[in-house]
C-alpha cells in the first residue's frame, strides 16, 4: 500500500493512492497516517478495504508529509563507504547516530529554504524508514517486524553549521523545510528487500547523486535493532539511513545551493520529491 497525506500545511487528511494512481480519501476510516494506524493490525484494516469504494480525491492537492506526529526524527551518518571518503572521513565503526529536529518536516513537494547567513547548503537523498511497533533491545532477526513501511527522504544540511562551527551535526540539519518526507509511506509488504533500492537526486536537471541501498555500511535490519538499544522507537519514528556519494560537500569543487533551484530526487518505488529553493521566509 501507499499511505499518504494531503491537504493544507497542519490540516493534512490521510489517503490511499490506488492502484491506478488516483487519491482516495481515508478520513471515514482512520484518523491519520500515524500511531495505531501504521501498527500490523492497523495496516491490515486497510488492506482489507476495497479502495474503489472510497472517496476519490478531487484536483491536485498539496501533498504533506506522510506520517503524523513523528516522535523522534533518527539520522545516520556516513553509511555509504564512497560517501564518507568524498567527505574525508573513515567508514565509522559503529552507525553515527544524530537526531533531526521534528520541525524540520514538510512535504514532499514544499519549498525547501536557505537558512539566513547560509553559505553550505546542500542536499542527501535517503531511504527512510517508519516504525509500526515499539522496539526495545530488539534481536536483528525480528528487526523488520518493528518496521511499517519506507519513505523517501531528503536530509537537507548546512554544512558550515554542522561541521565547521561548534557543537553536534544537529543544527546543520534542522532548519524548516530540511526534513521533507514522501510522498508515500510504503508498506513493508511492498518493499521486500529494502536492500536493493536505486535513489537519485539532481540539482536544475543535473544528476549528482545515483546509488543504491545494497551499498549501505549499516542495512536496515541492522539499525533498527542497534538503535532499540538506546532508545526505545516507537510508531512514527523515523529513521534516515544516509546518503550515497554525490552530495555538494563532495563535488571538486564543492558546490552548494542557493534560492531559485530545483530540486528533486527519488527512492525507487517510494515516489520522488521535487523542491523548489527559497530565501528563508521569517
Amino acid at each position: 500500500m501507499k499511505l499518504l497525506r494531503y491537504g493544507p500545511a497542519g490540516a493534512e487528511r490521510p489517503g490511499l493512492l490506488d492502484a491506478d494512481g488516483i487519491l482516495r480519501d481515508l478520513s471515514g476510516v482512520v484518523p491519520d497516517i500515524g500511531g495505531d494506524t501504521l501498527s500490523d493490525a492497523g495496516l491490515a484494516r486497510l488492506r482489507e478495504l476495497d479502495p474503489a469504494q472510497l472517496p476519490a480525491v478531487p484536483g491536485q492537492p498539496r501533498i504533506g508529509p506522510c506520517v503524523a506526529g513523528v516522535g523522534k526524527f533518527i539520522c545516520i551518518g556516513l553509511n555509504y563507504a564512497d560517501h564518507a571518503a568524498e567527505t574525508g572521513k573513515s567508514v565509522p565503526p559503529e552507525p553515527v547516530i544524530f537526531l533531526k529536529a521534528t520541525s524540520a518536516i514538510c512535504g514532499p513537494n514544499d519549498p525547501m529554504e536557505i537558512p539566513q547567513g547560509a553559505v553550505k547548503a546542500d542536499w542527501e537523498v535517503e531511504l527512510g524508514i517508519v516504525i509500526g511497533a515499539r522496539a526495545k533491545n530488539i534481536p536483528q532477526a525480528q528487526a523488520l517486524d518493528h518496521v511499517a513501511g519506507y519513505c523517501t527522504i531528503n536530509d537537507g544540511s548546512e554544512r558550515a553549521f554542522q561541521s565547521d562551527m561548534q557543537g553536534q551535526w544537529t543544527k546543520g540539519k534542522s532548519h524548516d523545510s530540511f526534513g521533507p518526507i514522501g510522498p508515500w509511506l510504503v508498506t513493508r509488504d511492498a518493499v521486500p528487500d529494502p536492500q536493493s533500492l536505486d535513489l537519485w537526486c539532481e540539482v536544475d536537471g543535473i544528476r549528482h547523486q545515483a546509488g543504491n541501498t545494497r551499498t549501505m555500511v549499516y542495512g536496515v535490519a541492522y539499525l533498527v535493532a542497534y538503535l532499540s538499544r538506546f532508545m526505545t522507537l516507537h510508531p512514527g519514528d523515523i529513521i534516515a539511513t544516509g546518503t550515497p556519494p554525490g552530495v555538494g560537500l563532495g563535488l571538486k569543487p564543492p558546490v552548494f545551493l542557493r534560492a531559485g533551484q530545483r530540486i528533486r530526487l527519488e527512492v525507487q518505488g517510494l515516489g520522488m520529491q521535487d523542491h523548489l529553493t527559497v530565501d528563508v521566509q521569517p
